[in-house]
């Protein structure tokens, strides 16, 4: 009888009771049941977690009403920043008028001098103006004045240093280095060029451009009538008269400079001025609104990292085997991430248009590109809660599983599209004037393949060189045929693919990855109750679990 109580207890010392082993296997069973709910809880749309644990959808309203708030900031800025480029292009029309002899709308293109009696009398004409423009000019410019003195307007010549140039006997001899001549002209007090400045010579055979610049000061008055304060405006112009390719053409530009300033003095009566400090205040809650939306997106993303953590550890110890790319980036939620540039972008925009409208900066480019930007990118972020309703969902679900594939095949059809714009920019540039750049010759190759500007494209090729245009037709017959009857068919046959292919799929019903697969075995609906407990009390539901389990053996033991 000691015998066989020594043996027993060797045995108990060795080997484990069966109950642990039970016990162990259903903890196991109990982690693996709460994990693959947490996953399928987090994979919810909001209504689905509103029935699971009674939650409100709070990021939801707070991206309806940011898409609101947003909206209206964006046309209000759009509309003020409307006023600012139609007064900058305005005044930009009237200079031309005012300032380059004989000039017409449209004309800048071919606006040019081609004898040189004709460059005297445009600067001429240019500093005679800009004398009497006070009395000439229908706006409210004005001359820019550095203290008591007004600045004075500049002639600036460029020029090779020295060079004798003989056409005739195909001989030249030229110095690379360009000086410069420049003169300061009060043109209130000296009428003419001749006038102010008898010595002042022109070096056409050696002359690169002659510029002239000056500073005109304005006052941008059509914001009265929105109930804006007005700016104050300094035009910095430039005329150009570019001789640099010496071809008997020298081409005239105008082109013009403007910054934008606070009045320094300034009174409005008969209207009621905008508080600014609403329209401040304003920016200032949506500011709020998208750090709030920051803060929240930002948790759900790491939140489902830490899930991705957790999933890996179990398909590594319980299934020995790795998590592939494509479950792993169901976890990092692409609209979380969109969400998230977007609200930057439109906190650094926000910051900007406080600070233009306090007058600390006038950089209107800058704020519109990041107002515009995260505008665009909260408007997109609607796809994400439309992705909700079956009908939408097979749209969404195409587009993210085609785009690897539309990736990788506008990456080789890229090669072909650059290998052409490259032949055509070098062998039909000189005799036709779409393919004189790289710029012109992409644009121009895009607008074919789009079905564009086909027929004049083939007309307006130069028949100087019989060679060049018999090349020409076959390189436009290839190009067409080739992008437009194969590149895009094929690029088409993508996206029809993968529209089937996932439309079989949602009609099958099948789960098609390990991830879905996992989640398929649970079959806790939302509003069955489970979900209520917190995320934390999975230990607490396992125990329980174990309890009533562990009295339900003793009940069958006994």
């Amino acid at each position: 009888m000691e015998e066989s109580s020594d043996l027993y207890d060797v045995y108990e010392a060795i080997s484990p009771a069966p109950w642990a082993e039970d016990h162990q296997h259903m903890e196991d069973l109990d982690n693996v049941e709460c994990l693959r709910r947490k996953i399928k809880y987090y994979f919810m749309n909001p209504c689905e977690k509103y029935h699971a644990r009674g939650r409100k959808p709070w990021k939801l309203f707070l991206q309806i009403i940011k898409i609101a708030i947003i909206t209206i900031q964006l046309v209000s800025f759009g509309l003020s920043n409307q006023m600012v480029v139609t007064f900058k292009e305005e005044n930009l029309m009237a200079f031309k008028h005012l300032f380059l002899k004989g000039y017409v709308d449209g004309g800048m293109d071919t606006y040019a001098v081609y004898r040189q009696a004709d460059v005297y009398d445009h600067i001429d004409y240019i500093i005679r103006e800009y004398g009497h423009l006070h009395n000439i000019t229908v706006g409210n410019h004005a001359y820019e004045k550095n203290g008591t003195f007004y600045t004075p307007l500049s002639v600036c010549q460029e020029f090779y240093r020295n060079g004798t140039i003989f056409p005739g006997s195909e001989t030249f001899e030229i110095d690379a280095q360009v000086d410069t001549d420049c003169r300061e002209i009060y043109p209130m007090y000296q009428p003419t060029l001749r006038d102010s400045l008898s010595d002042f010579e022109i070096h056409f055979k050696r002359m690169l451009s002659v510029k002239i610049t000056f500073v005109l000061k304005a006052i941008n008055l059509q914001t009265v009538r929105h109930r804006e304060l007005p700016d104050c405006y300094d035009f910095n112009v430039t005329i150009t008269f570019n001789n640099k390719a010496h071809s008997g053409r020298i081409k005239i530009d105008l082109e013009n400079d403007v910054d934008i300033n606070e009045c320094r003095d300034w009174k409005v009566t008969g209207a009621s001025a905008r508080n600014i400090n609403l329209t401040v205040l304003f920016d200032c809650l949506i500011i709020i609104t998208c750090l709030t939306s920051f803060s929240l997106c930002t948790r759900s993303v790491i939140k489902g990292i830490r899930l991705l953590f957790e999933y890996k550890h179990y398909c590594k110890n319980r299934l020995s085997k790795d998590v592939p790319w494509s479950d792993k980036s169901e976890f990092v939620n692409g609209w979380y991430i969109l969400i998230i540039v977007s609200d930057t972008l439109t906190i650094i925009g926000s910051i900007l248009k406080i600070e233009i409208q306090t007058k600390v900066l006038t950089s209107y480019d800058v704020c519109s590109i990041f107002l515009g930007t995260g505008t665009m990118f909260v408007w997109i972020g609607v796809i994400r809660y439309m992705g909700y309703f079956r009908k939408y969902n097979i749209l969404i679900l195409t587009l993210r599983a085609a785009f690897p594939n539309v990736i990788r095949f506008i990456c080789c059809a890229g090669i072909i599209y650059l290998s052409y714009c490259f032949c055509g920019w070098i062998v039909l540039g000189p005799y036709h004037e779409k393919f004189r750049t790289l710029n012109t010759v992409s644009e121009c190759l895009f607008s074919l393949i789009n079905g564009d500007d086909m027929f004049p494209t083939f007309k307006n090729m130069k028949q100087k060189s019989s060679l060049v245009w018999t090349f020409s037709r076959v390189y436009l017959y290839t190009f067409v045929s080739l992008f437009i009857y194969m590149i895009l068919s094929l690029f088409i046959t993508i996206i029809t693919d993968t529209y089937d292919t996932i439309k079989q799929q949602q009609q099958s019903g099948t789960p098609t990855s390990e991830l879905q697969k996992f989640l398929s075995e649970c079959k806790d609906l939302p509003n069955s109750g489970v979900y209520r407990l917190d995320e934390n009390s999975c230990f607490f539901d396992h125990c329980i679990n174990r309890f009533r389990k562990h009295q339900e053996r003793l009940t069958s033991e006994a």
